[in-house]
């Protein structure tokens, strides 16, 4: 009997697509500005890096693809300030999570601002008993870190929780490392050969995988 759920936010309570246009449009045309200073191995650096930013965190990138120091710089110092107050919805079928009598805690990777900034606009902060921003430029602090840090302060342990998210290398990995099962929301089955302990293309299956 599973006593708590926990969520990624970005692409798994809300599409990141639905508000790229707006959030990422001066990031991304800062990068063109700077893409004579990428390391770039081909003409199509740039265009990978733009589609890696709406999935994951910046400083992941950023290391990835070796970006040099000034381009690193100018782009967490825009980042480091950003909020988003324009109009957002989370996935229709969020309701059917929200419904769910568990204790619930929200657990996002990236800049502070910008992601309270996203949870209030979705209004959705009274759905978490906590909210966790896991802020690479703050802590040192990873997932697999908060996850912990859940089971110790309110006394549960793995069999107790269930972590859903949309990325096999952050939540579902972290989980997976301490035992938690896990749910892969992955409606365009961009991850066919990932090994989560449920594969969902719907949120409202995790009302089946508890029933």
């Amino acid at each position: 009997m599973k006593k708590a759920l926990i969520l990624d936010l970005d692409n798994t309570i809300y599409p990141v697509s639905s508000i790229a246009e707006n959030l990422f449009a001066d990031l991304f045309a800062k990068l063109d500005q700077y893409a004579e200073f990428i390391n770039a191995d081909d003409a199509d650096e740039v265009n990978k890096i733009k589609d890696e930013m709406t999935r994951r965190p910046f400083q992941h990138i950023a290391e990835e693809f070796n970006l040099n120091k000034e381009v690193r710089n100018q782009m967490i110092g825009q980042l480091r300030n950003m909020t988003y107050d324009l109009p957002m919805q989370p996935f229709d079928d969020y309701g059917y999570v929200r419904s769910i009598q568990l204790d619930k805690f929200l657990v996002t990777t990236g800049f502070s601002k910008l992601q309270w900034s996203k949870v209030r606009m979705l209004g959705i902060e009274n759905d978490f008993k906590h909210i966790y921003i896991v802020d690479p430029e703050v802590s040192s602090q990873t997932k697999k870190d908060v996850f912990t840090e859940i089971m110790q302060t309110y006394n549960y342990i793995p069999g107790d929780l269930l972590v859903i998210g949309d990325d096999p290398e952050s939540e579902i990995k972290a989980a997976q490392a301490l035992d938690i099962e896990t749910v892969l929301y992955d409606p365009w089955n961009k991850y066919p050969t990932k090994k989560p302990t449920y594969r969902i293309d719907s949120l409202r299956a995790i009302q089946n995988i508890l029933s």
